[in-house]
């Protein structure tokens, strides 16, 4: 495994643990070098090693065991879909993210329960506001709310779907954290959460529409200007 020293680490780190899967230098079920080795063998820090994980997890070549470590799930090029949905335009990103957010916002107001409510109210509360810090922690924080959205629309193939585009959708959550973009603020989360709280759909497609209307605006003007 070669060291890294190009400029976007994580990007970096990624293609050398997935370049070593594919390669076969682990077989299906092996576990990997624990999180230390593996910084060391790439000259990464270990957050880098966990986002590069995390990543490679989403995209089905590893699998993470509660206690245990990091597995090798597959060896064949699992992740080509993901890749090349990272290679598309951000304004893309963005619409087939506000495409899975709408159905199952609309999903979740129908099948929603007081509890998945306080759920979703307490995962806004610990997402706060980005407020300058840990940009990697905050956008955990935050996909975790988003996920939650989708994890209560009870719909499996969605919860998949989003889950192995996780990386993408993460993504689009880092470029609203820099000048250009907006952030959709907290608000504009609770305004989802109190529309699925309503139960009915159409407020809940509504909210989520609103929600990420600036983003597209925003893009939008991107690309004419």
């Amino acid at each position: 495994m070669r060291a890294i020293s190009r400029t976007n680490l994580a990007d970096e780190a990624i293609e050398a643990i997935r370049s070593d899967i594919l390669g076969k230098r682990w077989a299906v079920g092996e576990k990997l070098p624990n999180e230390a080795s593996l910084s060391a063998m790439l000259s990464v820090s270990r957050g880098t090693v966990r986002e590069a994980v995390r990543v490679l997890v989403s995209q089905g070549y590893l699998e993470t065991r509660q206690g245990s470590g990091t597995y090798v799930r597959a060896t064949s090029d699992a992740g080509r879909p993901l890749t090349m949905a990272r290679r598309a335009s951000l304004r893309d990103q963005f619409e087939a993210r506000l495409a899975l957010d709408v159905e199952a916002a609309r999903l979740t107001a129908i099948r929603k329960s007081p509890e998945t409510v306080a759920g979703l109210r307490r995962l806004l509360a610990e997402r706060g506001s980005y407020d300058g810090g840990d940009q990697a922690a905050f956008i955990e924080r935050d996909l975790a709310f988003h996920k939650a959205v989708i994890a209560a629309s009870g719909n499996r193939a969605m919860i998949e779907i989003y889950d192995f585009f996780s990386a993408s959708i993460a993504d689009t959550i880092a470029a609203t954290l820099g000048k250009d973009i907006p952030e959709p603020d907290m608000q504009a989360h609770a305004d989802i959460v109190d529309a699925i709280e309503t139960g009915d759909p159409d407020k809940a497609d509504a909210a989520v529409r609103r929600f990420m209307a600036p983003v597209l605006a925003a893009l939008d003007r991107m690309i004419l200007s």
